[in-house]
């Protein structure tokens, strides 16, 4: 069993990422640590958590653990996982890992000279609806490929959520807009060449609340939108010359409604529904992490597919600020 050590007492890990990790076959939850010792007994003792610990640094010294899960504000992503990989612990971090592609190269040296794993936690990479999807393009079930279509949004004017607040890696894009590019990179097995963007910022905030986004591929093309202040939606679609794949709640499967793929093939007359029921994302994250770390062959999210979708991101950026086509 894997032992994880929870850092910080975020309500990601509370409501999402420990019960799956509580739940693997092959991992178990050890300790909680916040700065304020009170909050990760009380946290520990909900999840039934032997170990709490009232620092970062304490819990990262104890041999409780061997590996940890950060769900800290975006801005603190890389200090702790090079800080957490320097103590000997394996780490699997929140998405998005850092705010820029060039951040990461720090993280894979930290990685290497541990001799440690260090994965960014986008559990849509193991999730049954993405695999499915996945499997579909390569066996080419709807002819070739043309158009991948994307949206994200959510409504949330908080000023006191760290989405809303720049310092803390706050915006639109670090927090979901990662997601149709990351899926699409998943699903086809293909980077981009070049982007062009439109970005708004919030005149109180200063994040990124809306960006529309062309992307070319070379083999085909990519337009998605994202926005923290639209009504909620949820859409990934992939358009080929015999037909299209539809992935009904894309992303937040558990929460956001049935995670089903619909296949329509022009060929076949009608349309096949593929349903996952109760798939649980997280669970096979953290069971794919363990796995990983002891030794077995499975497929893991890479600091290196990091960097990638990372310079998607970047691109995006330096896009918005100009017209015309901005390389990858």
């Amino acid at each position: 069993m894997l032992r994880f050590g929870i850092l910080s007492t975020a309500k990601i890990g509370r409501d999402a990422v420990v019960p799956a990790i509580q739940d693997a076959e092959n991992a178990v939850v050890s300790a909680i640590a916040s700065r304020d010792l009170e909050r990760a007994r009380a946290m520990a003792d909900r999840f039934s958590v032997p170990h709490a610990f009232g620092s970062y640094e304490e819990m990262l010294a104890s041999d409780t653990i061997d590996a940890v899960y950060i769900p800290l504000p975006t801005s603190q992503h890389v200090e702790w996982s090079i800080k957490a990989a320097d103590a000997g612990k394996h780490v699997l971090c929140e998405k998005p890992i850092a705010l820029n592609a060039g951040e990461i190269d720090a993280l894979i040296a930290a990685r290497d000279r541990n001799t440690v794993i260090i994965s960014e936690a986008f559990m849509v990479t193991y999730a049954p609806v993405w695999l499915k999807v996945r499997a579909l393009l390569a066996e080419g079930a709807i002819g070739r490929l043309r158009h991948v279509q994307g949206a994200f949004t959510y409504f949330n004017r908080d000023p006191a959520n760290m989405r809303n607040i720049p310092a803390l890696g706050g915006g639109g894009l670090p927090d979901i807009g990662v997601y149709p590019t990351v899926t699409t990179r998943f699903a086809t097995a293909k980077e981009p060449q070049r982007v062009q963007a439109v970005t708004e910022r919030d005149a109180e905030f200063g994040t990124d609340i809306y960006s529309s986004v062309k992307a070319d591929f070379g083999d085909f093309e990519m337009s998605f939108y994202v926005s923290t202040q639209m009504a909620n939606r949820q859409l990934m679609v992939f358009h080929g010359t015999e037909g299209f794949i539809e992935v009904k709640s894309p992303f937040n499967g558990e929460r956001w409604g049935a995670e089903e793929v619909e296949l329509a093939n022009q060929n076949h007359g009608q349309s096949q529904i593929f349903r996952f029921p109760g798939s649980r994302q997280y669970k096979c994250e953290a069971e794919a992490f363990a796995s990983a770390v002891a030794g077995k062959d499975v497929e893991i999210f890479t600091l290196e597919q990091s960097r990638a979708n990372q310079r998607f991101i970047d691109a995006i950026y330096r896009a918005s600020k100009k017209d015309g086509w901005e390389p990858v």
